[in-house]
């Protein structure tokens, strides 16, 4: 069966499917699972949901330091986590949105390449000249003594529990593994952190990182330098080694250790599309493969593993194939990111290690939540903002530690896109007083 296009994977790359259906290509569209990729299904949408309600209660739990007596407050788990399921909802209209497009046919299986520009799709052979891949990745599980004989979770199937965790082990400590364990604990699962590295957000500016991880073995039994050995259950327990015998003992145990490519699933070598060591398509500055006519985007492609980062890649390939002629190279310039933990931390461009590293010359300015006027409304202590500029005020990174750091990173990303990039631009912005942005502005000052 030949279309005009042949689009694997049902995230980002919907809206490349939507865009050259809306222009009469036939499109074949093929996810073997729920609509709306990682993102909606088992990523930012639920977790997110599910976060904000763990926020709430901490509000909650914290109102006495504001004057304000509260009774014991209960938490109905079945509820909350049903609340999370409303992505079924919205990646069922999808799905039908689908089937009812004339220009547009649904695979709903696992493809894998035979050949050039060829996957078989359940008992069916489908081909284009035009293919997108963008398949996404999935959960890594380290080679642990003992796991296929423990039951244990990644981040697939976490979002799903019927009931809140008694005691669980999270072996990770990037942003997942924080986000989960700051949801999890917050309603009242006791957390136990297992970190091989130094600190937990290890891709984080240092000091950022360094505050995170003080702030959060307040709240959480957090073990660093900590390499899984051997796992095994006894009884009901959960019993996790580390390499120099230490023990940790729980009853449930899920496992936040990175992510790999779908690119093995999808044998992309028999399409002749390269991949890197780690398994990541390899793609050039505007997506496109070693293989003329096929792109690939999102985690898949390795670049950055982030929802928003997929969608951009998607404006740029959509671009690519319906109006080749104006094809552009992906302008990544300012790309952010957050972690929706407690505390949150958001960043975007160099860190300071990295500068470092690089030997680049540059000044710090740092400005703590406290010293604003909202700062000390909110009774924050411990959060602020670090900017890293060149020495004309070009704006180099930016990290911020602290509540809505996800919210106020943002002023600074304009600045940043917007080509001047320079503290200037935020300095000399009347900011509403005593609004929680002005803590950026002085902060961008403080350079």
């Amino acid at each position: 069966m030949k279309f005009d296009l042949i689009v694997i994977g049902g995230g980002s790359g919907l809206d490349i499917m939507s865009a050259a259906a809306a222009k009469g290509m036939s499109v074949a569209i093929v996810e073997e699972g729920p609509l709306g990729g990682t993102c909606l299904n088992r990523g930012c949408i639920p977790s997110k949901i599910l976060i904000h309600t763990a926020d709430v209660l901490q509000t909650i739990r914290n109102a006495d330091k504001f004057g304000i007596k509260v009774g014991k407050v209960s938490v109905d788990f079945q509820k909350i986590m049903e609340r999370s399921f409303i992505v079924d909802k919205d990646a069922e209209e999808i799905e039908q949105s689908i089937r009812k497009h004339p220009k547009i046919k649904l695979f709903k299986v696992r493809g894998k390449f035979t050949g050039p520009k060829t996957l078989q799709v359940g008992s069916e052979t489908i081909t284009a000249d035009k293919i997108v891949i963008a398949a996404g990745t999935r959960p890594a599980l380290p080679p642990i003594e003992g796991l296929d004989k423990v039951p244990h979770m990644t981040s697939d199937q976490v979002l799903r529990v019927k009931k809140l965790p008694k005691e669980l082990i999270v072996v990770g400590g990037g942003y997942i593994a924080c986000e989960l364990a700051h949801f999890f604990g917050t309603l009242g699962s006791k957390i136990t952190i297992l970190m091989r590295n130094v600190r937990l957000l290890p891709d984080e500016d240092e000091e950022i990182g360094l505050k995170f991880t003080e702030l959060f073995s307040k709240q959480y039994d957090v073990k660093l330098r900590f390499p899984v050995a051997k796992v095994e259950k006894k009884g009901t327990r959960i019993v996790v080694y580390g390499k120099d015998g230490t023990r940790v003992e729980g009853t449930d145990i899920l496992f936040a250790t990175g992510r790999v490519p779908n690119t093995d699933i999808l044998d992309v070598s028999k399409t002749n599309v390269k991949t890197n060591p780690e398994g990541y398509v390899e793609t050039n500055e505007f997506m496109e493969t070693n293989v003329p006519g096929i792109w690939a985007i999102g985690d898949i492609a390795g670049k950055y593993l982030f929802k928003h980062s997929a969608n951009l890649e998607a404006e740029y390939v959509t671009i690519s194939i319906l109006n080749p002629e104006h094809k552009h190279k992906v302008d990544y310039t300012a790309m952010p990111h957050a972690v929706f933990s407690n505390p949150q931390v958001a960043g975007v461009g160099a860190t300071e290690q990295e500068l470092k590293a690089k030997n680049i010359d540059y000044l710090v300015g740092k400005y703590e939540y406290s010293k604003t006027g909202m700062g000390e409304a909110l009774a924050e202590k411990d959060g602020f903002v670090k900017f890293m500029t060149d020495y004309e005020g070009k704006i180099l990174g930016c990290h911020i530690i602290g509540p809505e750091a996800s919210t106020l990173i943002h002023e600074v990303l304009v600045s940043m896109k917007a080509g001047k990039c320079h503290v200037n631009d935020i300095i000399n912005t009347i900011h509403i007083h005593p609004s929680l942005s002005e803590v950026v502005q002085r902060g961008a000052g403080s350079v």
